[in-house]
C-alpha cells in the first residue's frame, strides 16, 4: 500500500503509536560561500553518524526572498538549518560536532537556539520558504521540481543544477531536504507571458524534471529533466528518482517508466489488476495507460 498513491485500496482504519517528545532540542543555522560547501556539510553530517533530526538547505536567492517577505536581514548566501534532539547534553554535543564540521567547509556565522520561541522563529523561515518566493514576484506562478539522489551525489547535482538555474533569466531558488538527498527548485514565471512559461518548463539546457505548478488552487503536474540527464535514469553509479516526496500522479508516469523499466511496471500492473479488478481505486494514476501484459 505504501507508495501506491491510492491505486490499490482505501485505508479505513489506522492505529497510531504516540511518540514521546524529546527532552531537549537545538535548532542551528550556518552560512556558506557556495551551495556546494553547504551540501558537503550536510553529507558529512549524515555520514558522521550524528542522529540529526532535520537538515535543510536554502540557496542565496531563497534567503533573499525570506528577507523580503519577513523584513529580515539574513546574509544572502547559501544556508543550512539543523535540528538536534535528545537529552540536553546530547543535543548540545551534536551541535558542537556539526559546528566543527561546518568550520572545516568554510562555514560561518554558526548560530543556535534552545529557547522555544527562538526555535519557532528559525523554523518559520523554512516552513514559509515557498510563499516567501512570491514576495520577489507577487503576481507570478511557481514551477517546482522534486528529485531525490543518493546522498553522496547531492552536492554535485545541486551545484550543477544551480549553475543551470542561474543562467536562466527567470528567478530560481533551491530548497533541499539535504539530510535525505531530496531537493526542489522553484522557478518563478509570469503566467501571462507564454515565453516565460516555456522558459520555466525548459530552463536553459534543462529539460523538465518532475515539477508542479502552484498558484492559488492550481496544481498542475508537469515534468522536467535536470542537466540534460534525467534524474529518473542511471547517473554515474547511482540511481536517482523523479520524485522524492510529491508522488507520480499522472505527470511523472513517463519518467517512472524510464526509472523502473517496462517489466517492473508490468508487475505493478498485475498487482493492480489483482487487488482492484474493476479499476476504481484512483484510476489513471501511477502506471502509464499503455502498460499491459
Amino acid at each position: 500500500m505504501i507508495g501506491s498513491e491510492g491505486t490499490l485500496g482505501v485505508i479505513t482504519e489506522i492505529t497510531l503509536r504516540l511518540q514521546k517528545l524529546p527532552q531537549s532540542s537545538v535548532v542551528a543555522m550556518c552560512n556558506f560561500p557556495t551551495i556546494k560547501d553547504a551540501a558537503d556539510v550536510a553529507i558529512a553530517t549524515m555520514h558522521s553518524g550524528i542522529q540529526v533530526s532535520r537538515v535543510e538547505l536554502l540557496d542565496e536567492v531563497q534567503i533573499r526572498a525570506i528577507n523580503l517577505a519577513n523584513d529580515k536581514s539574513l546574509p544572502e548566501i547559501p544556508t543550512l538549518m539543523f535540528e538536534f534532539v535528545g537529552t540536553e547534553a546530547y543535543a548540545r554535543e551534536q551541535t558542537q560536532i556539526v559546528q566543527k564540521i561546518a568550520s572545516e567547509h568554510n562555514g560561518s556565522d554558526f548560530f543556535f537556539a534552545e529557547e522555544p520561541e527562538e526555535k519557532k522563529e528559525l523554523w518559520k523561515i523554512r516552513k514559509e520558504a515557498l510563499w516567501a518566493c512570491f514576495a520577489m514576484e507577487p503576481n507570478f506562478e511557481a514551477m517546482i521540481t522534486d528529485v531525490c539522489v543518493p546522498l553522496s551525489h547531492l552536492a554535485e547535482l545541486i551545484s550543477r543544477s544551480k549553475q543551470e538555474l542561474d543562467a536562466s533569466p527567470l528567478t530560481c531558488t533551491v530548497i533541499a531536504h539535504a539530510g535525505d538527498g531530496n531537493f526542489h527548485t522553484v522557478v518563478l514565471f509570469d503566467p501571462t507571458k507564454e515565453e516565460q512559461r516555456r522558459e520555466a518548463e525548459r530552463p536553459p539546457s534543462l529539460k523538465a524534471l518532475g515539477a508542479a505548478t502552484i498558484t492559488g488552487r492550481l496544481h498542475l503536474i508537469q515534468e522536467f529533466k535536470v542537466m540534460g540527464s534525467s534524474a529518473t535514469c542511471h547517473t554515474g553509479h547511482a540511481w536517482s528518482t523523479c520524485t522524492g516526496e510529491h508522488g507520480i500522479g499522472t505527470g511523472k508516469m513517463k519518467y517512472l517508466e524510464k526509472e523502473l523499466g517496462i517489466e517492473n511496471l508490468r508487475t505493478m500492473k498485475r498487482i493492480k489488476d489483482a487487488l482492484d479488478p474493476n479499476n476504481i481505486m484512483n484510476p489513471g494514476k501511477l502506471i502509464p495507460p499503455h502498460i499491459c501484459f
